[in-house]
């Protein structure tokens, strides 16, 4: 979205990336006033309340203005960068530098723009995020973040010419994913100072990590003591930390503000009911195995999920009233006759619910590519807004956290969710005799709404028989 202004100088407006977005927090710039820009090519990076999308600028030409720093909210519609293309653009540089500083133009853009310091202060991390609601009426909201520090010249300098991959770049940016990113803002590290030593130059947890272990040494060396060395590290690291920060206040917004929202009003507007069965998964951990080494499967990711996943899908075909959600507005219970379902996927940003579209009719070696790929692109903060809309059923696995089981709360507009707990080995009763076994306990929380008792039970039962006896899915399916 943009518009064409006097003397050749367009606005690049913020564009709704998903479907009724209201706004977006800006949340690293990747070009300054001076720079010039093609086509195509990435000017910033944005976090709305489903995902972190970089922004392409539309045309060519010379950034005249960044209208807003690093870490403010921004309205959809709202301009956010001046571009002078055509005749204006070599002009530009020198008509926005001249009435500040004239004598060093080269030194306006640092003083102007401090939000790259405040960047770090505030770790952030290229993750989705979930569901925003609505069109924006209001104007502008510029909620700055907070930078007690004060700007730091060295350490955002380097990040203000970063580009994308195109055009001029006048410094070539750090390669690392946004895990580790996050990591290195979290611990104060600037990635441009960090030796790598991944593939291709890519910056790893163990860099930054390396990066960050000789800062302690150096700073106490010269004022400790050589009597005290053994004590004085102990003791007084955690005093200094409690004293001196004995609280942190951390905004609500982004995932974390979209997460509470939904949450409070799926926790009070259905009613919940949670049925829980304890299974011995056993032989589905045997056919997990057997799976690894099917050619069929080879490049594939075979875990117990995946067959958990595929047994739901059979339970609600079996009893397909459960893959439904409740129409409010016109007291209706709308069942659909297709499952996309749902994986709850811990990040760093928080909680996000990807869904594989018409999971119904996946043969099982598709539906472990389609897992994969989910796991994959949540794993690298890509994924799409539109991979987190539509859900009709979703699966919790809290088992890889070492808990044994929960009472999940329903994603909005969903009639069920499934949590899975760990699998371990466990004393059960098999054949007449006490063995040890392989054994979870699943969790089914439901809509009581259009749910009932006798329907949320055959389906949890179904989905335990299928794993106790895997055949199931074949005679079944």
């Amino acid at each position: 979205m943009t518009t064409m202004t006097e003397g050749s100088v367009r606005e690049f407006k913020m564009p709704d990336v998903g479907e009724g977005l209201t706004e977006a927090e800006i949340l690293k710039w990747y070009v300054q006033p001076g720079d010039t820009v093609t086509d195509g090519q990435i000017v910033c990076e944005v976090e709305t309340a489903k995902a972190a999308v970089e922004l392409p600028i539309p045309y060519d030409g010379v950034v005249r203005e960044l209208h807003f720093p690093e870490g403010t909210t921004v309205d959809v519609g709202t301009s956010i960068i001046a571009v002078a293309v055509g005749d204006g653009a070599a002009a530009a540089p020198a008509q926005e530098t001249a009435p500040e500083t004239a004598p060093e133009p080269a030194e306006a853009p640092v003083a102007d723009t401090p939000a790259p310091a405040a960047a770090e202060e505030k770790p952030q991390a290229r993750q989705p995020v979930l569901v925003g609601y609505g069109v924006a009426t209001s104007s502008t909201r510029r909620r700055p973040r907070k930078n007690p520090g004060g700007p730091a010249p060295e350490a955002s300098a380097g990040i203000q010419s970063e580009l994308n991959g195109h055009g001029p770049v006048t410094r070539e940016r750090p390669l690392a994913k946004p895990p580790v990113r996050k990591l290195a803002k979290d611990l104060g590290v600037d990635l441009a100072t960090v030796v790598p030593s991944g593939p291709d130059g890519v910056i790893t947890r163990e860099d930054v990590h390396a990066a960050v272990a000789p800062a302690p040494a150096p700073a106490q060396t010269p004022e400790a003591p050589p009597a005290a060395p053994t004590s004085a590290p102990a003791a007084p690291a955690p005093a200094v930390s409690y004293d001196t920060a004995r609280e942190t206040r951390v905004p609500v917004k982004g995932v974390r503000r979209a997460t509470a929202a939904a949450m409070v009003g799926s926790a009070f507007t259905a009613p919940h009911v949670t049925e829980f069965v304890t299974v011995d998964v056993t032989r589905t951990m045997k056919l997990v195995e057997e799976l690894k080494q099917d050619k069929e499967f080879a490049g594939l990711r075979v875990n117990p999920l995946l067959l958990i996943a595929k047994a739901l899908l059979v339970a609600i075909r079996r009893n397909p009233d459960i893959n439904a959600s409740w129409d409010e507005a016109a007291q209706e219970i709308v069942v659909k006759h297709y499952v996309n379902l749902g994986i709850a996927a811990a990040t760093p940003r928080g909680l996000i619910v990807p869904n594989i579209k018409d999971a119904h009719a996946k043969t099982l070696p598709q539906l472990a590519e389609s897992l994969g790929e989910l796991v994959s692109t949540a794993r690298e903060g890509r994924t799409s807004p539109a991979a987190m809309q539509g859900g009709t059923v979703t699966i919790t696995n809290v088992g890889v956290f070492g808990v044994d089981t929960g009472t999940p709360i329903l994603n909005p507009g969903e009639s069920a969710i499934l949590a899975v707990g760990a699998i371990k080995p466990q004393p059960w009763v098999h054949k007449g005799k006490v063995k040890p076994r392989q054994v979870t306990t699943l969790a089914l929380s439901f809509d009581h709404r259009l749910v009932d008792g006798e329907l949320g039970s055959k389906v949890l039962a179904d989905v335990a028989a299928i794993l106790e006896q895997p055949k199931r899915l074949i005679t079944w399916a």
